[in-house]
C-alpha cells in the first residue's frame, strides 16, 4: 500500500480478518474506517452493523 490510501474494501477485508482471528476491537475500528470511506450511507450502515461496538467495561 505504498504511495496510496487504502480503499474501503481493503479496510473491510482487514476488519473481517481481525474478526476471524479474535480481535473484535480492531475489527470494529477497521470497519468504522471502511464505513467512513464508503460513499453510500446505506452501505456504511450495513458495514457497521456487521461489526457491532463492544460493550464498555467500567
Amino acid at each position: 500500500m505504498l504511495g496510496r490510501e487504502p480503499t474501503a474494501s481493503e479496510y473491510l477485508d482487514a476488519a473481517r480478518e481481525m474478526a476471524a482471528t479474535g480481535r473484535p476491537t480492531l475489527a470494529r475500528l477497521l470497519a468504522e474506517e471502511a464505513a467512513e470511506r464508503t460513499t453510500d450511507p446505506q452501505e456504511a450502515a450495513r458495514i457497521l452493523q456487521r461489526f457491532p461496538p463492544l460493550a464498555r467495561e467500567d
